[in-house]
């Protein structure tokens, strides 16, 4: 017998096994797998009645809501397609994406109903405009249908049955972006399946798991989260913005076992100045990606906390998860907190490999560096309505993900750069992560970022942009020096700016783009 993995039987099983077990806690509204399950359906039959069918586009644009925990199911169990947007871009960005992708009806926040206004006369195809407000004392804007009325008087029981196959796009997610326009990442039913059971296995999710949502929903399927949670039958709390406050108080009262985040949650965790005010009682779990953690961060959660580190990578494209990196493999006693910092071994059921520019290995020798390119069930079906693009990403059988890593005897993976990011000085390369780790060796860095900069005698040079902890001090001299201390000195920065802020995307991955904007505006930069 063949079923298709379908992602709704996640929420299914869920519901019939556990009716009154506590799914989803969301500020003051709490609800069981039971009641997650009526929404989810009434949300389906409300679609229907307008009109939206199989293969259909919907999007939503919210902060992790229940509502967006809602669309996940309630859209894909109708056959139609989820495409979550990203609510820190712009409404220009908004506009490509909405027409790019030819959503039917748009799914929003209270907060985001202007942005979409301000371009709504630009959204030919959308036909549907659905807010979702819980607030009790809330006003449903012009033009504007409320989501709970919506669904209110919809019935509870399952939608009619619709023919649908696991090869069947669930969700478009738009990469951010930084270089050209968004590409629509097509997701399948089996891109999402696998990619939860690799989720439950190599993050060890269990039946008693209570997740804190500090990662953004919309993010690559908040990186198998919304499935993977929810297949347990665990519980999920929302965060609908990143506040150490407030993440430590969900900790202690909801009792939080595990959590997904960015480095620079993580930062917020650890810089947050009244963590001993709050009595923990559980040993959460911490799952980063997105970008290489400083071991320093590491050491600080396990050793000051007493909590937990897994470290995974991945990209939008392979739904994430590539790669798992934990305290057990060959690092006994989870000490080496360099060696957890980097993006581990493969996953279950993905073939890693490190390409040079004739698509032969590298050397597993920690030191010669390749593309990393992955062939699994989790790679992407491709990009919407960009066959060319899906040509330049997946060709002679891999995926080819545009990061440059490196990999020891043992399989680890080691990111040291995009190809677009790494420095190239005087024939050198040089791995800006691995200088922005010893910075963060510094007592008085609290965050930084490295670029190349222009250098009439070796081509470019690196460069370090350094956030100071407060009440701190140190010189450009002094942060150098320290350095040349832990690195080859031709790949320590030969300049230091002290800035006030980094430019960040929602999930805290550096844009480093941006920074680098500033230093080569008429200069032409070559990276081979």
């Amino acid at each position: 017998m063949e079923v298709p993995l379908l992602i709704n039987d996640f929420l299914r099983r869920a519901a019939k096994l556990y009716p009154n077990k506590l799914a989803i806690v969301d500020g003051p509204d709490r609800f069981t797998y039971g009641q997650f399950r009526d929404r989810v359906n009434q949300l389906a039959h409300g679609l229907i009645s307008l009109g939206i069918k199989k293969g259909d586009r919907v999007c939503i644009l919210s902060p992790n809501s229940h509502y967006f925990m809602e669309s996940y199911y309630g859209v894909t169990q109708i056959g139609a397609i989820l495409v979550p947007l990203n609510y820190r871009l712009v409404a220009a960005d908004h506009e490509y994406i909405i027409n790019h992708a030819g959503v039917k009806a748009v799914l929003v926040d209270y907060e985001y109903t202007k942005v979409v206004d301000e371009i709504r006369p630009n959204l030919k195809a959308v036909q549907h405009w659905i807010v979702a407000d819980p607030r009790p004392t809330k006003s449903t804007p012009d033009g504007w249908q409320d989501w709970d009325d919506l669904v209110a008087h919809r019935p509870k029981t399952a939608t009619p049955h619709v023919d649908q196959d696991e090869n069947d796009t669930t969700s478009i997610n738009y990469t951010s972006g930084t270089t050209a326009r968004p590409k629509g990442v097509m997701l399948t039913h089996r891109n999402c399946y696998i990619n939860a059971y690799n989720f439950i296995a190599h993050l060890r999710i269990r039946h008693e798991d209570v997740e804190l949502w500090t990662l953004p929903m919309f993010h690559a399927n908040g990186w198998g989260g919304p499935f993977a949670i929810t297949a347990m039958g665990a519980t999920h709390v929302v965060l609908r913005a990143v506040v150490g406050a407030d993440i430590y108080r969900l900790i202690e009262d909801e009792k939080v076992t595990f959590a997904c985040m960015a480095p620079a949650v993580l930062s917020t965790i650890l810089n947050y100045t009244d963590k001993d005010k709050h009595a923990v009682t559980t040993r959460p779990r911490f799952t980063v990606a997105g970008a290489p953690p400083p071991a320093a961060f590491i050491e600080r959660l396990e050793k000051e906390l007493g909590w937990e580190f897994i470290q995974i990578y991945g990209l939008t494209e392979t739904a994430p998860i590539l790669t798992v990196s934990t305290a057990d493999h060959q690092n006994p006693d989870g000490q080496d907190f360099s060696r957890r910092a980097r993006a581990g071994v493969e996953a279950i059921g993905v073939d890693i490999q490190v390409l040079d520019e004739n698509g032969q290995p590298v050397p597993m020798d920690g030191v010669s560096i390749g593309e990393v390119c992955a062939r699994s069930n989790v790679v992407l079906k491709g990009y919407w309505e960009q066959p060319e693009e899906t040509a330049k990403a997946i060709y002679d059988g891999y995926f080819h993900s545009g990061d440059l890593a490196v990999w020891d005897e043992f399989g680890n993976i080691n990111i040291v750069d995009r190809k677009k990011d790494v420095i190239i000085s005087g024939g050198e390369n040089i791995s800006s992560p691995e200088i922005e780790d010893a910075l963060y060796k510094h007592p008085a860095v609290l965050e930084c970022a490295v670029v190349g900069v222009p250098s009439e005698k070796w081509g470019e040079t690196p460069k370090a942009l350094v956030i100071l902890r407060s009440g701190m001090t140190a010189t450009e001299e002094e942060i150098i020096s320290f350095t040349r201390n832990h690195l080859a000195h031709f790949k320590c920065p030969t300049s230091i700016d002290f800035v006030d802020s980094l430019p960040r995307t929602v999930t805290g991955k550096l844009q480093k783009f941006i920074i680098r904007e500033q230093y080569w505006k008429g200069i032409e930069r070559r990276v081979n």
